[in-house]
């Protein structure tokens, strides 16, 4: 006889939570997108969506999301915040077709008395009242015991009292936040227990914050003292310090402590990427699971390990969260690292040629240069004095912009052996730029990929005439994935400029080596 797998159910409150964070707020289109993918790609089994009676826009957004789930049978995994108000919330909440409330209560003596100036008698009576006032609209009732934390660790007979009073009046989730991130796992486990035993037939839920960065540690002492529920936020969004990161708390579950959780993983990224746009809030290159270069070896000595048995994989492979392994090429670089980009860009060197490129590599490393992949070729025929990846070259190019017209650009390009000129206009230098060269491309049969981000950077107290690098991430097609390319210039319409020339010459190399084209691989 095995024993049952242990389960627990993951809420995410992104669009709560979340948007609690300092300079962040959804529109309601923004909310419906994330909601979609949160349900039906991810496969969340919650998720918190707003709160109550807070705008006309948040309402629309909650009908809208509302709207959609019940399409799937997913209305009832639709939550939403408010308040002990003598059931304005819940009216707020039903109106726009809600069927779930996460009711906001004092988990603490010291905020039911310095907030609300209540006892606990008094309180308990108001919380009941709006329970019932739900209950009778149709809801499912939730509550969260605010400050739990703090209340359970200075006053556990107001925590207890709390309980009793609302233990047989329909509630289906006790949600317990450590509203102010003070707790450690040790403390969560002996809690989180604690409450177990003494109220058994109440289903709780953990929600936790970051402000000492323990988290996602936290989620997971809590489902392994018997949670039946744990909150997080994709990328950690959340009040403050954040809240849990989704991608880690449902790894974790999963590979740590042997949970079966829902979550279809191949989504993470993507749904951390979207909300990473919306919220206009970047996440570190090197988050756990999401991150830029969380899969991408840059020592030599460990892609060599690869090469001879994966000697450096772990259960977190790139494949299972549909990302791809990397290797960096810099100054740590090997013969490996930079064997393993050759084979992805299916190109073959001699031993002494790469010797020769691998020592380029290095010295651009050296002097703090940043090296793709797609940099590679242009490295490999800049050291062999090869013209094969230059492919198009600017000539000649004039950029005008002025305050509220649109900018011009008037440019002349090489392609192949023939040049050619265009004009184009946008509301910015670089987008004027863009516009004549997709104009003088597509006539010559060439398609561009889109834009898909734009950074700009200078070293930190550059002067106003310091070097300016530009970095554009390209839509890729088909199974060729995004890609970067990057300019440096004193100006920094040029160096956006020189990353778009880059990202031509790919283009049209890979329309040459791979038959996409035959207008590009004639110019080519």
């Amino acid at each position: 006889m095995t024993d049952s797998p242990r389960t627990v159910l993951i809420m995410d409150t992104t669009l709560r939570d979340g948007e609690q964070t300092h300079g962040v707020s959804f529109s309601p289109d923004e909310k419906v997108n994330i909601a979609k993918v949160l349900l039906d790609l991810v496969r969340v089994d919650r998720i918190e969506v707003a709160s109550a009676r807070v705008s006309p826009g948040e309402q629309d957004a909650l009908g809208r999301i509302i709207d959609w789930a019940a399409t799937r049978g997913l209305a009832e995994r639709v939550e939403v915040l408010g308040f002990v108000d003598g059931g304005r919330s819940v009216e707020w909440i039903a109106s726009a077709g809600g069927r779930v409330l996460n009711l906001l209560a004092k988990g603490s003596e010291t905020h039911c008395r310095g907030q609300l100036g209540k006892t606990l008698d008094e309180h308990a009576a108001d919380v009941r009242e709006t329970v019932a006032i739900a209950l009778a609209r149709g809801l499912k009732v939730n509550i969260y015991l605010e400050d739990w934390s703090n209340g359970y660790q200075d006053q556990p007979g107001y925590v207890y009292g709390l309980m009793e009073r609302l233990a047989d009046c329909g509630i289906a989730h006790f949600m317990l936040p450590d509203t102010l991130g003070v707790m450690t796992p040790e403390r969560v486990t002996l809690a989180m227990g604690d409450m177990i035993r003494r109220f058994p037939g109440a289903r709780f839920d953990f929600h936790p914050h970051n402000d000492y960065g323990l988290a996602t540690a936290n989620v997971l002492a809590a489902a392994a003292a018997g949670a039946a529920a744990v909150h997080c936020t994709v990328n950690c969004l959340g009040e403050r310090a954040g809240n849990a990161s989704l991608a880690e708390v449902a790894v974790n579950l999963r590979d740590q402590l042997g949970f079966t959780i829902g979550i279809d993983e191949s989504h993470l990224a993507r749904v951390s990427e979207l909300v990473e746009y919306f919220s206009g809030k970047r996440i570190a290159d090197n988050a756990p699971i999401v991150g830029a270069d969380v899969f991408t070896q840059t020592a030599g000595i460990h892609a060599d390990g690869d090469r001879k048995g994966s000697l450096y994989h772990t259960r977190l492979s790139p494949e299972r969260f549909a990302r791809r392994r990397k290797y960096a090429l810099g100054k740590l670089a090997g013969k490996a690292s930079l064997a393993k980009n050759l084979e992805r860009l299916d190109i073959s060197l001699s031993e002494e040629n790469q010797r020769r490129v691998l020592a380029r590599i290095v010295e651009l490393g050296d002097s703090k240069k940043t090296i793709t992949i797609e940099d590679l070729p242009f490295i490999i025929a800049e050291v062999l004095d090869s013209k094969d990846y230059h492919h198009a070259e600017l000539l000649a190019c004039t950029v005008t912009s002025s305050l509220d017209l649109e900018s011009t650009a008037s440019i002349k390009l090489r392609l192949g052996a023939e040049v050619f000129s265009a004009a184009g206009s946008g509301n910015g230098g670089f987008a004027a730029f863009d516009n004549a060269l997709a104009r003088l491309v597509k006539r010559q049969g060439i398609s561009l990929p889109g834009l898909k981000d734009f950074e700009v950077r200078i070293p930190k107290g550059g002067r106003s005439d310091a070097l300016t690098e530009c970095t554009i991430t390209w839509e890729g097609e088909g199974d060729q994935g995004e890609f970067k390319t990057r300019g440096v210039h004193a100006n920094q319409v040029y160096a956006a400029v020189a990353a778009a020339m880059r990202m031509l010459n790919i283009v049209m190399h890979r329309a040459l080596t791979e038959g996409q084209s035959d207008a590009a691989a004639a110019l080519a």
